[in-house]
């Protein structure tokens, strides 16, 4: 199972943002990716107005990212922004090729840090998980990563995979914390862990947005034992890596955690 991971910077224009995944989504497929990964908030980035321009799953937007994944032959993962109860949009990650349709809304919503994500966002209610070749990916949003019920409820759905897409805020121990928490959910979960990150808008020369979460890089994947097996810096980067899924067993039988769980 290949794996691309696409770290970028998006910008307010959904057509310029539109344009990089095309190109991106076209060069995987040239190098035999199955699956191609984009951030939180590709769609358009944190800082802008959002309401005017959440759509539905099939608008415009989303049905041009179809295409282009079709046309490449790989399953993207993309976030995005869709309406959400009045007034509010929802931020949601759309997947989509190979005969595969889903989506999963956030569910933690970032009120924290001085965010109130709540305030314009309806939150999602259910975790979502999808299969392609046999392998089974669980979807997470950035401060979903804080949760480990989240990543367990999907490994216990049958997820090996799970998918962190993030547009995660800059601060004081932020960039510790990501790589702590990407760690401890592959841990968690006993899966390979791919997380994707905007990447930091300084190192791609963009100008962030004052005070929005628009990203550090660090996209990652972490094996099932929490180890690291690759990261990306703080610039706009593709990352291709190729998962064992043999590995998940191994850990599952050395460490079942999953199985021993109790409620308590």
């Amino acid at each position: 199972m290949r794996i691309a991971l696409a770290q970028m910077t998006s910008s307010r224009s959904l057509d310029d943002n539109l344009g990089l995944v095309r190109q991106t989504l076209a060069e995987a497929g040239r190098r035999h990716a199955d699956i191609v990964v984009f951030p939180e908030a590709t769609m358009r980035a944190f800082g802008n107005s959002l309401t005017d321009i959440a759509e539905p799953l099939d608008g415009p937007w989303a049905t041009a990212v179809r295409a282009a994944a079709d046309e490449a032959g790989v399953v993207v993962v993309v976030g995005m922004f869709t309406p959400g109860e009045p007034g509010t949009i929802r931020n949601t990650l759309l997947v989509h090729g190979r005969g595969v349709e889903a989506h999963y809304d956030k569910i933690h919503l970032y009120d924290a840090f001085g965010f109130l994500e709540s305030d314009t966002v309806t939150a999602g209610k259910e975790p979502v998980t999808f299969t392609v070749d046999g392998v089974t990916f669980g979807l997470a949003t950035c401060y979903d990563v804080r949760f480990p019920n989240l990543f367990t409820a999907t490994a216990d759905d049958g997820a090996q995979v799970q998918l962190v897409c993030a547009s995660w805020g800059a601060g004081p121990g932020k960039a510790e914390q990501w790589d702590l928490l990407v760690r401890a959910r592959a841990v968690d979960s006993t899966c390979f862990l791919v997380a994707v990150g905007q990447s930091d808008p300084e190192a791609a020369g963009v100008q962030a947005q004052h005070g929005a979460p628009t990203g550090i890089g660090r996209s990652a994947v972490v094996d099932p034992f929490g180890h690291l097996i690759e990261r990306l810096g703080s610039g706009p980067d593709t990352l291709y890596v190729d998962l064992d899924l043999a590995r998940v067993e191994q850990a599952r039988a050395a460490l079942p955690v999953l199985a021993n769980s109790v409620s308590l």
